[in-house]
């Protein structure tokens, strides 16, 4: 077990776990862990997932009492004296509410005649500062807005202006919906944050972000601190080691299969906008975020699965970047939303066979690893990442030919990414089809061909070896029309 850093000269830290440990019935979820965050310090905080990240952090912000041990606020009687703020994996803004009304939420202060033109003021200079150039306005309602900024309000919510300022901000994930230039924005606020006294802790399995901001890397596995120390004592390979692997040390992925692609006229889809795949291939949708790929998507899966009559197998299957909105059935236990697409046949006379449900899920819990003692468990019971491993399980246990996939692997750790890319392309060598938008370019790089957006349309399509970081971007910008 490590140990929180020892007492220094300087000021106060602004929480401290003592021998912190949080069980929920017979699982430990935390064991033990001691920690102290100081002002002016940016922590990593990098683990697969189910590894304890998002108790500690839950502890830390309030939401748990510790099982044992203790948290401490020095100097403030809890939380949010302290001015602990915390922005979520999963997304906690209220879609019917405004911009406005969200900060309200979690703003107590904002009250009498003339709230909203504070609340105003505050969000529109958070928004400001750490994303220039943005075009939220706080008056606009969160259902109307894309994913990326609905991130971009519940991240400038945490870092606003309040009656407690904000001293520590812990952040789970908060790329995860954000292109690059925005995801630069945002690394470039948490510097400046903590150069002027604010601390941070950064989650991310984007271990490149974790690098380029943390001055600290805390590294947890199965509920236990096992590595604590300056992030210029790791290197990328040392973290994901200390880390641990949680894939079959057995599995040898395979090889990037190598094809000639047919000609256009062997498409088996092609989408308004000029979206085309053929069988076994699989096509990646590009550019900045919010240029509507995602829309494109939907577009596509709706046309296709909007249909009052029941079919046993779908002919289209989706895999949602949004769980919280478009995947998970939150009071479902994980083995019926595991087999949700898959029911048409798993019933018998109109009822569904719980045999055969049981094995589908005791199937795809061991090919995709999410970690849980019972898939009978609720959903939400599930790490973010495990969350979206049942989602991306749901689709590929169907006969689908195509699967549709709107960033898929937000949240999602790289042991685990690594077996879903190698699931991908054995299923797309059996003849599957895949129209993956992805935020990521390693995951844009590994497509057989790429449609880059911008504006709503197709400003490039990339084959083999023009499939590039630089082509990409080129294309992604008004300057890219050569591409």
């Amino acid at each position: 077990m490590a140990s929180a850093r020892p007492n220094t000269t300087g000021p106060e830290p602004v929480v401290i776990l003592d021998g912190a440990s949080k069980s929920f019935g017979a699982l430990r979820a935390l064991d033990h862990v001691d920690l102290r965050i100081d002002p002016g310090e940016c922590l990593g905080l990098v683990g697969h997932n189910g590894a304890g990240k998002s108790t500690l952090v839950n502890l830390v912000t309030g939401q748990f009492a510790a099982s044992e041990g203790r948290v401490i606020y020095p100097g403030a009687k809890d939380h949010r004296q302290a001015g602990i703020r915390a922005i979520s994996q999963e997304g906690m803004l209220c879609p019917n509410l405004t911009v406005l009304e969200n900060l309200q939420v979690v703003q107590r202060d904002l009250t009498g005649w003339s709230w909203r033109r504070l609340a105003a003021r505050r969000i529109g200079a958070a928004l400001d500062a750490i994303f220039p150039g943005h075009r939220i306005r706080p008056e606009m309602p969160v259902f109307d807005m894309t994913l990326a900024e609905q991130q971009m309000v519940e991240i400038a919510i945490g870092f606003a202006q309040g009656a407690h300022p904000a001293r520590l901000v812990v952040l789970d994930e908060p790329t995860s919906s954000l292109d690059a230039s925005i995801s630069a924005q945002l690394l470039a606020h948490l510097r400046r944050f903590c150069a002027e006294g604010g601390a941070v802790v950064f989650i991310s399995h984007m271990l490149g972000e974790v690098f380029e901001v943390a001055d600290r890397i805390v590294v947890m596995r199965d509920g236990h601190i096992i590595a604590d120390r300056a992030a210029k004592g790791f290197t990328r390979q040392g973290l994901v080691d200390a880390m641990g692997h949680v894939a079959d040390e057995s599995h040898e992925p395979s090889a990037l299969r190598i094809r000639a692609l047919g000609n256009r006229s062997d498409a088996i889809l092609r989408t308004p906008e000029g979206v085309e795949a053929r069988k076994g291939e699989i096509v990646g949708l590009a550019g900045l975020a919010g240029h509507g790929q995602a829309e494109a998507l939907a577009r596509f899966y709706l046309a296709q699965s909007s249909d009052w009559r029941s079919l046993a197998e779908p002919a289209v299957v989706f895999v949602a970047g949004d769980r919280k909105r478009d995947g998970v059935m939150p009071i479902w236990s994980i083995r019926r939303n595991l087999a949700l697409a898959a029911l048409g046949h798993l019933c018998r006379l109109g009822m569904v066979d719980r045999a055969a449900e049981n094995a589908l899920s005791a199937d795809w819990q061991a090919r995709i690893g999410i970690r849980t003692p019972d898939m009978a468990n609720p959903i939400l019971s599930l790490s973010g990442g495990n969350q979206q491993k049942v989602l991306f399980a749901r689709a590929l246990a169907t006969t689908a030919a195509v699967v549709v996939m709107d960033d898929p692997m937000r949240g999602v750790d790289i042991g685990t990414k690594t077996e879903v890319y190698d699931m991908i392309r054995h299923e797309a060598a059996e003849g599957r089809t895949f129209l993956w938008y992805s935020t990521e370019m390693d995951e844009i790089l590994n497509c057989d061909r790429v449609f880059v957006f911008r504006d709503g349309a197709i400003s490039a399509e990339l084959e083999g070896e023009r499939i590039t970081e630089a082509n990409i971007l080129a294309a992604s910008f008004e300057f890219g029309d050569a591409a």
